[in-house]
């Protein structure tokens, strides 16, 4: 597991486009944490280093987006397909999308809210996402203190991550993800 800090949206968009260029067709990312986490600002940055390049929006009453990435991109030709659970009551309303089959023909599937049904993915990576403001221990220590102040203030941007990978197929990318965020870590 690994624990980044993001300062700012730009931060977030870094972290994102390191793991979309890691990326291949077949992958599902889980992205999780509470309303206005950032969920939404990851997977715009995840797009944007993929070449997508109309606006990404979160799909909370469409529940699924998809964007076709371009030839050109650094990944050539895959679909990023963008979903949302938080509207979902039952884990058959789930199923009922196949986000399985979305990433089995040159897909990749980011899903928000989908920690509730995480364990009915295979191989996954999961991204959690929580707003860091002045109680957290780093904001304490001045760590967090935007402003030089020493009060602990931090920006309305500044996020904690999480990244964990659930099954060998991120096993084998561990190291590169590792190096590709260092300078965010905790």
């Amino acid at each position: 597991m690994l624990l980044l800090r993001s300062s700012a949206l730009a931060d977030t968009h870094a972290i994102a486009a390191t793991i979309a260029l890691l990326s291949r067709p077949g992958d599902i990312v889980v992205l999780s944490g509470e309303m206005g986490a950032g969920k939404t600002a990851f997977a715009q940055g995840f797009g944007r280093a993929l070449g997508v390049i109309e606006p990404i929006t979160s799909p909370t009453y469409t529940l699924v987006h998809s964007y076709d990435v371009p030839k050109s991109g650094p990944l050539g030709r895959v679909t990023l397909h963008h979903a949302d659970l938080y509207r979902l009551d039952r884990t058959s309303e789930v199923a009922d999308l196949a986000l399985d089959e979305l990433s089995e023909f040159d897909g990749i599937v980011l899903i928000e809210w989908g920690d509730v049904v995480e364990t009915t993915f295979g191989d996954h990576l999961v991204v959690h996402l929580e707003h860091l403001d002045y109680h957290d221990d780093d904001a304490a220590d001045g760590a967090g203190d935007s402003d030089g102040d020493g009060d602990g203030d931090v920006g309305d941007d500044a996020r904690l991550i999480e990244i964990a990978g659930v099954g060998p197929t991120w096993a084998a990318r561990w190291a590169r993800i590792t190096s590709g965020v260092e300078e965010f870590r905790c």
